[in-house]
């Protein structure tokens, strides 16, 4: 499966059970990276992809019923235990330190970084997109 997040510059991803930020330039950047394929993400995330329901599945249970060749958008989920799964994790980075209450359980050390580009977010002046093959 691929895997989108967005982390801080310390791996935070929320903070007391509320996203630490969004930008709808990287919503966009998302959907483009997928030519077409759907896009799974968990009822938390709806809110960021109004207006583009077409391109993604709701699901509750996520792990057990998105399929395996599947691209998931994660905000609120541990990965570690599915790692294993994992084809490619796309980090989003907000170049930034929020609080953070949840972090990536991904150690990335032991991950290959294939690429790494910037981009103008809207909410935010720079966006870096790594993109890690285990």
């Amino acid at each position: 499966m691929d895997v989108f997040v967005c982390l801080d510059d310390r791996n935070g991803m929320l903070f007391n059970h509320r996203r630490q930020s969004r930008d709808r330039e990287v919503i966009r950047d998302v959907l483009e990276s997928l030519d077409g394929k759907p896009l799974y993400i968990r009822p938390y995330s709806q809110v960021l992809f109004q207006g583009r329901e077409e391109a993604v599945r709701v699901v509750k249970e996520f792990w057990e019923t998105a399929p395996a060749e599947k691209a998931c958008f994660i905000e609120d989920l541990p990965l570690a235990p599915f790692a294993g799964e994992i084809r490619t994790l796309i980090v989003y980075r907000w170049n930034r330190r929020y609080p953070a209450d949840v972090f990536l359980d991904v150690d990335l050390s032991g991950w290959r970084r294939v690429s790494c580009w910037e981009f103008p977010g809207h909410s935010h002046e720079k966006i870096t997109k790594e993109v890690y093959c285990p």
